[in-house]
């Protein structure tokens, strides 16, 4: 009888202490395994391909690009450590000890505070070049976005410390039992972390593109207009159709990037009990998710994404003077 509880532990030589194994069934362990392994993969190769395109080629560094680059930088982390740690968490045991387990849970925190923070720059890049075309080469240039990116890390870094900062001062301390890794916020800190990190971005980041779908829609309809006033005409010509159509991709990305991590955060809002079930991992990895999608929706409205593609797997990119091709 000790010998089958014992081959349910995770650590069977901790009798008293160890957790027991989730209670899965073999094939669809591996099934889950297989599926979440792969999209993992997946997202870590179409992010490094959009980190290699921008990094590479001159012609693609703008500085809504390097915003892009950001962005890729941190879902190209999801797949790489989030989402094997989530596949870990749920699937198995935890055999990395408390440590590791706080540390996950900070690096967690980072990706996800900075993956925010690049949509609201993003938006905000796209306010500017919307609403303001005549000035957005002298308000946005690349070093004042290099300089956003890096308050945005930096930033996101600290804030995370704040956050599991307990966590990382008495690793484990919120464990039942060894072989489990969680992470309890108290209510107080919740509410503010769901504040800074949910409400106000998303508040901003909808503001900021209604006003953009506003403006734009105005063009529109001035350009379809027959009045052949130069003040009008002028108008006409502030907002180029590249810009555009950049704000259009770039909306998508958000609506995209709003389905995917409004129910992680609504989740967040019931009680512990309910955290602790299976629905709140499936709402996580929708969340994870959404760094599998950013790279699909590059290469479905970026021909410069396609183009650059062609020339990374064909390896012409190794060619001298390659960063210099027109994209």
């Amino acid at each position: 009888m000790d010998l089958q509880v014992g081959a349910d532990l995770c650590f069977p030589h901790l009798f008293n202490t160890s957790c027991k194994k989730p209670a899965t069934l073999w094939t669809d362990a591996v099934f889950l395994h297989t599926v979440l392994s792969i999209i993992s993969l997946l997202t870590v190769t179409f992010n490094l391909l959009v980190i290699i395109s921008v990094s590479h080629f001159r012609q693609l560094q703008t500085p809504t690009n390097i915003l892009l680059l950001s962005l890729a930088v941190s879902d190209f982390l999801v797949g790489l450590l989030l989402m094997p740690g989530e596949i870990i968490r749920n699937t198995a045991c935890w055999f990395l000890g408390d440590l590791m387990c706080s540390v996950y849970n900070f690096i967690s925190y980072i990706i996800t505070s900075a993956s925010v923070g690049d949509m609201v720059l993003i938006s905000v890049d796209r306010y500017v070049a919307i609403c303001d075309p005549l000035h957005y080469s002298t308000k946005v240039t690349e070093r004042r976005v290099k300089v956003c990116v890096c308050l945005c890390w930096f930033c996101s870094i600290f804030y995370s410390g704040v956050i599991v900062k307990g966590d990382m001062t008495q690793p484990g301390r919120y464990n039942s039992c060894y072989g489990e890794c969680v992470i309890v916020v108290d209510y107080i800190v919740g509410a503010f972390d769901l504040v800074i990190t949910f409400i106000i971005p998303v508040t901003v980041i909808i503001v900021l593109y209604i006003r953009v779908f506003m403006v734009a829609v105005s063009q529109a309809r001035t350009m379809h207009s027959h009045v052949t006033s130069v003040t009008l005409q002028l108008s006409v010509t502030l907002i180029r159709k590249s810009e555009l159509k950049a704000a259009r991709t770039l909306g998508v990305l958000m609506v995209v990037f709003l389905i995917c991590f409004c129910p992680y955060y609504c989740v967040s809002l019931v009680e512990d009990d309910f955290l602790s079930g299976s629905y709140a991992s499936y709402v996580l990895f929708l969340f994870y998710l959404n760094s599998s999608l950013n790279p699909v929706i590059y290469a479905m409205f970026y021909p410069w994404f396609r183009k650059a593609i062609k020339l990374i797997v064909t390896f012409r990119i190794l060619q001298t003077g390659s960063c210099e091709t027109n994209i």
